[in-house]
């Protein structure tokens, strides 16, 4: 199991992680709409996305399950912390009205 301050580490790595995937996933979705070509954006998008995503764990691993495990807990907070961050449909239209 690595060290404290190697914990640390990791879940800051996947916090970073996810935060470029989900908000990528995000910049996206918004730009979808206005986009001569939605279905070419929403595939480089994805494909970008997860060729980093999938870099980055690669390199964080160094073949240890302990690591991409810690990697893998940043990188759902991410998606838990843009998900609250991030407003949601319901809190658009309520501030429109």
């Amino acid at each position: 199991m690595p060290g404290s301050v190697s914990v640390a580490l990791l879940v800051l790595f996947g916090l970073a992680l996810g935060t470029l995937f989900y908000g990528g996933l995000w910049f996206t979705v918004r730009a979808l709409a206005g986009s001569p070509h939605p279905v070419a954006l929403a595939l480089a998008s994805f494909w970008g996305r997860m060729l980093l995503a999938l870099a980055g764990f690669a390199l964080v691993t160094a073949h240890r399950w302990q690591n991409a495990l810690l990697c893998l807990a940043g990188f759902v907070l991410a998606r838990v912390l843009l998900a609250r961050w991030i407003p949601g449909r319901k809190a658009a239209q309520r501030t429109v009205m």
